[in-house]
């Protein structure tokens, strides 16, 4: 392994070409080039099988005639990859994305040249940091609300009983069936199920299935038509037409519990439905704080963004949005979604991350700029107590938890985390803000 080169002998210059936009220009003198191909050529001898020659005792000339091309191009990758960092730091040049190199392939007894378009963060011009608006939404809880999340949570538990002999289906029963589908009178893949159990009504089949469900009793059979939706996930069967032979083998309905103590104690904690409702209370002012307190900060920065106008680095963007479309894919298809789905799941989240991914970039920016200028820092009993509060919330060892970011190289994010709340925080001490009627 080589070691990364040092700038003593590089020729390198830099230019401005934008605000987030840098270009160096790298000359690595020939005997360096020199030295990379000579090694090259070793590595390559001592594996290289050539037809007439014992192994490791091809000429280097035979070497170069077989494989010039391929050296050329490993030389080129060893030489930026040694030199680019010293170029770098001459130039006084950060990247916030990977570089993008530019050069020809090199040669022996010859200067490499290769230049690089490096992506910066740009100049900020804070704006006028006091009196900056923002809205809070109420946070308080009435009567209603409780009385509708008390509603929510009885039909929760609510069961399902079987249908009196001759009742109908209707939208809300569970509906029990056998099936076959088949399309130009062939039987396909999928098309076949038994006791197979669907809400109807809920969007759970093909549309337009369970809407020809409605009205069946149990024991009857039914041909229902559909047509698979155009972006089915299945490509074989998407926008082609399809008889079922349906057999409804039992309907169920629901029944919701009456709300009395009897239910307040079957959820198990409570022994009166008003102590239900004090705890229902109690969480919706949890929840409803929460939100205000993000939709403040969401209403500031916005404020904010608008008052310091800068250009994103489109690379840095889409180096981020890549990673996590990345990640998203690699989920959707541990969890087993089909890959035709999953693509077209993961094409939806590119259009919508984008703009996310680039407001993130923008918030960070300005607090870490608000941080500086105000001498914002967050000291290790900060994060530790980041730590716990964040455990608390995930349900795990505060300890296990530091460990995994530990493992994977992102302690230190938690403490920008810190540092961009602090900023936040002094930021809405100043701020002018307005109380509206919550959502």
């Amino acid at each position: 392994m080589t070691a990364t080169a040092s700038a003593e002998d590089l020729r390198v210059e830099s230019r401005e070409e934008g605000p987030v936009t840098r270009w160096i220009e790298v000359e690595v003198p020939a005997a360096r080039v020199d030295v990379a191909f000579a090694r090259a050529y070793r590595a390559l001898g001592r594996s290289a099988r050539v037809r007439g020659f014992r192994p490791g005792k091809a000429p280097v000339s035979v070497l170069r005639k077989l494989y010039g091309g391929a050296v050329a191009e490993d030389v080129e990758r060893e030489l930026v990859g040694d030199t680019l960092g010293a170029a770098l730091e001459r130039s006084s040049v950060e990247p916030v994305s990977q570089p993008h190199v530019e050069s020809d392939a090199p040669a022996e007894g010859a200067a490499f040249r290769y230049r690089a378009r490096i992506e910066v963060k740009p100049a900020l011009a804070l704006c006028e940091l006091s009196g900056l608006p923002a809205e809070r939404p109420s946070a308080a809880v009435s009567d209603d609300d409780v009385e509708k999340e008390l509603e929510s949570v009885r039909q929760r538990h609510a069961h399902f009983v079987e249908e009196a002999e001759g009742a109908a289906a209707a939208n809300g029963h569970l509906a029990t069936m056998d099936f076959e589908g088949r399309i130009d009178g062939v039987a396909f893949d999928g098309g076949t199920g038994k006791d197979v159990t669907v809400e109807l009504g809920a969007g759970q089949l093909i549309p337009g299935f369970d809407e020809q469900l409605v009205g069946a009793r149990a024991g009857e059979e039914r041909s229902v038509r559909v047509r698979f939706p155009d972006d089915y996930g299945n490509a074989e069967l998407a926008g082609k037409d399809a008889e079922f032979s349906v057999r409804v083998t039992s309907l169920r309905r629901r029944e919701v519990p009456a709300l009395d103590d009897e239910f307040a104690r079957d959820l198990g904690e409570f022994e009166t439905l008003d102590e239900v409702r004090a705890k229902i209370r109690e969480s919706l002012v949890v929840a409803r704080e929460r939100a205000a307190k993000a939709a403040v900060r969401r209403s500031l920065l916005d404020a904010l963004i608008e008052r310091v106008p800068f250009d994103v680095p489109p690379g840095l963007v889409e180096d981020r949005l890549r990673r996590r479309l990345h990640s998203a894919a690699h989920d959707l298809e541990h969890r087993g979604v089909a890959r035709a789905i999953a693509e077209r799941q993961v094409a939806r989240w590119e259009q919508e991350w984008r703009p996310l991914v680039e407001r993130e970039i923008r918030e960070e920016w300005i607090l870490e700029e608000i941080a500086k200028a105000q001498s914002i820092t967050a000291d290790d009993a900060e994060v530790d107590a980041h730590f716990e509060q964040m455990a608390q919330e995930q349900g795990t060892d505060v300890a296990k938890l530091k460990k995994t970011y530990r493992d994977a190289g992102v302690l230190e994010a938690i403490r920008s985390q810190v540092v961009e709340e602090k900023a936040v925080e002094f930021l809405l001490r100043g701020a002018n803000v307005s109380e509206i009627a919550g959502s």
